[in-house]
C-alpha cells in the first residue's frame, strides 16, 4: 500500500468489499441490543443480554424494530446481517464511522446513513455521530454508536400507544425516525446561531486575541453541518418520489412535510454562514481601524515632539557665540517655550479630532 499510515485510521482500505473492520480507534464498549415488536393493539420490547440470546429469539407480533447501540464489534453485526439478509456492503458502510449521508436500494430493502452532531466538552466542540436505518417492508433496523437520546421520544410513544405509530407500518417507522433526526438537527442550528449571536457582539467590543479562531471554528462547524445536511436532503428528495415499494403513497405526505424542514434548516444555516462571513470581515476592519487609531496616536506624539527635539538639538550644540546660553532666564524661557509649542499642536490636534 502506497500509503500505510493511513491503513491505522481505516483498517478497511485495501480490503476486498464488505470486509468488516471497523475504522478508527473505537472505544471499548459493550454493544446493546433492544427488540421492539408491536401491532395496533399491543408493543413489547426486549433487551438481549448477549448475542446468543437475541438469535434465539423468535418474535411474536408483525411489526419489529430492532436497535443497536455500539458498532464495534463485527462478529454481531455478521450475525443480524444473516438473520435480516443484508448484504456485506451494507454491514461494511455500517461499520464506518465517516459515512456521509446517502440512501441504496437493496431491493428487499432500503439502507440510509445519516449523521447527528452534538456539542461537547468544555470547549463545546461539535462532534457528529453516525446513525443508520434499514428499512424493510415490515422491519426497522436502527445503528448507533453509543445513546444519543434522538429516539426517545419515539421510543416512548411506540411503547404508551400515543399516536398513529402502532397503526401504520414500518415506513411510518422510518418516517419518525428521519423526523427525530431533523428535529435534532433543530437543536445543533439553534445552539449554532446562539453561538453566532454571541460572537456577533463581541467581535467590536471584545479585543480578546481568541475571536478570530472562534470565528473560524464556527465557520468549520457550518461546513460540517451542511455536508450531512444538504445530503439528507437529497435523501429526502428521492424518497418523496415514490419509487420504493418500502415506503406507502400514505406516507409521502409525511415525507414532504420531512423535506420541507431540511430546506428551513438549510436556509437557516446558509443565513449564520452568511453572518459568519461579514463577521469575519468586520473583525479584520475592525483591527484595521484599531491600528490606525493606534498609528495616528503615535503620529500625533511624533509630530508634537518633533519641534521639541529640534530646540533642544540646537541648543545642544557645542558654540561659544549663543547669547541665548549666557542669559539668566535662557533656561526657563526655553523650557515655557516648548511647552507652548507642545500645548498648541496638541490643542490643534484636538481640534481636529486626531486625538
Amino acid at each position: 500500500m502506497r500509503h500505510p499510515h493511513l491503513k491505522q485510521r481505516f483498517p478497511s482500505l485495501g480490503e476486498p468489499p464488505g470486509s468488516l473492520l471497523p475504522e478508527g480507534n473505537p472505544p471499548p464498549a459493550l454493544s446493546r441490543i433492544s427488540l421492539i415488536e408491536y401491532d395496533a393493539a399491543q408493543c413489547r420490547e426486549t433487551v438481549f443480554d448477549s448475542l446468543q440470546q437475541g438469535l434465539e429469539y423468535q418474535p411474536q407480533l408483525p411489526m419489529l424494530w430492532l436497535n443497536v447501540y455500539g458498532l464495534t464489534d463485527p462478529a454481531l453485526l455478521q450475525a443480524i446481517g444473516q438473520r435480516f439478509r443484508l448484504h456485506p456492503l451494507v454491514l461494511e458502510d455500517i461499520l464506518n464511522s465517516r459515512q456521509r449521508p446517502k440512501l441504496d436500494d437493496y431491493g428487499d430493502y432500503l439502507f440510509i446513513a445519516t449523521r447527528v452532531y452534538r456539542y461537547q466538552g468544555d470547549n463545546q466542540y461539535l462532534r457528529p455521530d453516525q446513525v443508520y436505518l434499514v428499512i424493510g417492508s415490515n422491519f426497522v433496523l436502527s445503528f448507533q454508536s453509543q445513546p444519543l437520546g434522538v429516539f426517545g421520544m419515539l421510543r416512548e410513544r411506540l411503547v404508551q400507544g400515543r399516536g398513529q405509530l402502532r397503526q401504520l407500518g414500518a415506513d411510518y417507522l422510518a418516517y419518525s425516525m428521519l423526523d427525530a433526526i431533523i428535529d435534532d438537527y433543530f437543536g445543533v442550528i439553534d445552539d449554532f446561531n446562539a453561538r453566532v449571536e454571541q460572537l456577533d457582539k463581541l467581535v467590536l467590543a471584545s479585543r480578546d486575541r481568541f475571536v478570530l479562531a472562534r470565528i473560524q471554528r464556527l465557520k468549520q462547524d457550518a461546513m460540517r453541518l451542511r455536508r450531512s445536511l444538504v445530503p439528507l436532503r437529497e435523501v429526502l428528495n428521492v424518497l418523496t418520489r415514490g419509487e420504493h415499494a418500502q415506503f406507502q403513497h400514505g406516507t409521502m405526505l409525511y415525507l414532504r412535510d420531512a423535506f420541507d424542514h431540511t430546506l428551513h434548516l438549510i436556509e437557516s444555516l446558509e443565513s449564520a454562514r452568511e453572518v459568519i462571513s461579514g463577521l469575519l470581515e468586520l473583525y479584520m476592519s475592525a483591527q484595521s481601524n484599531r491600528l490606525n487609531v493606534q498609528m495616528r496616536v503615535l503620529t500625533v506624539i511624533t509630530i508634537i515632539f518633533m519641534p521639541l527635539t529640534l530646540i533642544a538639538g540646537i541648543y545642544g550644540m557645542n558654540f561659544d557665540n549663543m547669547p541665548e546660553l549666557h542669559w539668566h532666564y535662557g533656561y526657563y524661557a526655553i523650557i515655557g517655550l516648548m511647552l507652548l509649542i507642545a500645548v498648541v499642536l496638541g490643542l490643534l490636534f484636538w481640534r481636529r479630532r486626531w486625538l
